[in-house]
């Protein structure tokens, strides 16, 4: 890696956190200037907008949370315990990145006002969907889940649950209603997703 390079990679790092903290808004270039130790020159060597800068900055804290919450679901078999573990993840695994999900963070910061980071929030949103709704389907091919289960639905309720939760934990200052939506959804998965045994047996016959 060039030292160009590095110094790009340094900017994006340390904006990545400012943002996801501050907001666009909130990150102003004194903020920037400050994090980055660098004048602003400097950062506009390597970014033309600050919109450009806070794009890459949430790529790089979007990467970092998935990664989180991704840990080690290629080592769970079973589809419903994939879920539970990507669910575990969420609740007990912290990013690299401060400032709690860049999700929740940008999509809030920038659902009226910019556009380019609302079509990255969207986008990762996607992502989001697309795993989970690939596991589930992995489910539903293998038996594992319940045959009446759609994908998106059952990801975006489970989207919708920790998101939420967390809004509230961060408001409360307080763990509890992310442990509370873990409870649920991991009673709910065991209810209303696993496909037991017999049903399987059923089928076959």
């Amino acid at each position: 890696m060039s030292k160009g390079e590095k110094t790009r990679q340094h900017i994006v790092e340390r904006a990545a956190t400012l943002f996801n903290q501050r907001g666009f808004e909130g990150g102003t270039m004194a903020h920037l200037m400050e994090a980055t130790g660098l004048e602003k020159g400097g950062i506009y060597r390597h970014f033309s907008t600050k919109e450009e800068l806070a794009a890459e900055a949430f790529d790089f804290a979007w990467q970092a949370s998935t990664e989180a919450r991704v840990h080690d679901l290629d080592s769970v078999a079973n589809s419903v315990d994939k879920l539970k573990r990507f669910v575990g993840n969420f609740v007990e695994r912290r990013s690299s990145v401060p400032g709690g999900c860049p999700l929740l963070n940008t999509a809030v910061d920038a659902d009226d006002g910019n556009p380019l980071l609302r079509e990255r929030a969207h986008k990762a949103l996607k992502q989001w969907q697309d795993i989970l709704g690939s596991i589930v389907k992995a489910g539903l091919e293998r038996k594992e889940i319940k045959s009446s289960v759609e994908p998106k639905k059952l990801a975006n309720l489970i989207i919708g649950s920790l998101e939420g939760a967390l809004m509230i934990s961060r408001l409360e200052r307080n763990r509890d209603a992310l442990c509370e939506a873990r409870m649920h959804l991991e009673s709910y998965l065991e209810a209303e997703v696993r496909r037991q045994g017999k049903q399987v047996a059923t089928r076959v016959k």
